[in-house]
């Protein structure tokens, strides 16, 4: 997965890589019952995905292995950066909580460790799919409940957020304030905010690198803004000192790729390709879609659609995604 066009990932793989502020945030979302028999300070992050890899552009995932009531357990993130909830997710969670315990059962064996999925999610519809696996049956007659596997995933919807109640680690309300308003119309506004937040990282051993990252994510995904436009926005809200390297990063991150004749170019190619499967498995039906798509002119958010189409159960699904 190229890195220039999932900002998303990148951002979510550098900060929740960082112990204290996994550590921190995973202890403020566990359930009430579940929070006093995790030890926190036994968390190790492990590497490694269980993503597949068509679905790792509107995916991402971290797992943690902890200590849970004396016993080996794991903590597993999955960072959902499309802009609607996907109908099912407690199935892909399934899937990857079998992966878990395949590898547990290579390297140590039986008995299998307990496995907390958690979902955190900040697109722009609010989340109002079932956070159950039986959820995805419907009505099932009683008799067959006990044939049935069933568990919970713990949901951290970042739309149901006020952005004071994002507390905690520095990185991590960084992160979910990022996050939280990319998809919104007043993401711009918020960027002076975020980058007050991190002023307590510039003397820090590694806050140059947590530092770049945002201002990475900020340059992928603020639409029109340019080094102009950021470097007196860093000089007056994080420091200074940081208007030269503003423009040596902007630098780097233009020769990655992101030049606006290569941004229509792969726009372009996305489109045509989207229309080719979009008449593949709807049919005529599908193409009253076409001129909404037409309107879109952000990559990322083709290259969602484009992957959306092969999980999707009708049209209708797809108009739903659109008008998200």
């Amino acid at each position: 997965m190229s890195e220039v066009w999932n900002p998303h990932d990148r951002l979510f793989k550098e900060i929740w890589s960082d112990r204290d502020a996994a550590a921190d945030f995973l202890g403020r979302y566990f359930p009430e019952g579940v929070r006093r028999l995790v030890e926190l300070d036994t968390l190790e992050i492990c590497k490694g995905s269980f993503v597949s890899g068509e679905l790792q552009e509107y995916f991402s995932d971290l797992l943690y292995r902890v200590s849970m009531n004396g016993r080996d357990s794991y903590l597993y993130l999955l960072l959902e950066h499309k802009s609607w909830p996907p109908r099912t997710i407690a199935l892909q969670l399934l899937g990857y909580i079998k992966g878990i315990w395949d590898l547990h059962l290579k390297q140590v064996g039986l008995p299998l460790p307990p496995v907390i999925p958690f979902v955190l999610y900040h697109g722009r519809a609010g989340w109002n799919v079932s956070e159950s696996m039986s959820g995805l049956l419907g009505d099932v007659d009683s008799e067959l409940q006990m044939y049935i596997p069933d568990f919970r995933y713990q949901l951290i919807d970042l739309s149901s957020f006020e952005d004071e109640e994002i507390k905690g680690h520095v990185l991590i309300k960084v992160g979910l304030l990022l996050l939280k308003h990319v998809f919104r119309q007043d993401y711009r506004e918020k960027i002076p905010e975020v980058l007050k937040l991190m002023r307590e990282l510039i003397e820090k051993k590694t806050g140059m690198q947590y530092i770049e990252a945002v201002l990475r994510y900020i340059f992928h995904t603020v639409e029109g803004m340019g080094v102009d436009d950021l470097k007196p926005i860093v000089e007056e809200n994080l420091s200074a000192e940081k208007g030269g390297w503003i423009m040596t990063l902007a630098e780097k991150v233009r020769n990655e790729g992101i030049e606006q004749g290569i941004q229509q170019g792969i726009q372009q190619g996305l489109l045509e390709g989207i229309t080719a499967l979009i008449e593949i498995k709807f049919g005529e039906s599908g193409l009253k879609l076409l001129p909404e798509l037409r309107k879109i002119t952000n990559a990322d958010r083709l290259r969602e659609i484009k992957d959306a189409i092969g999980v999707a159960l009708d049209v209708k699904e797809m108009e739903e995604m659109l008008y998200a």
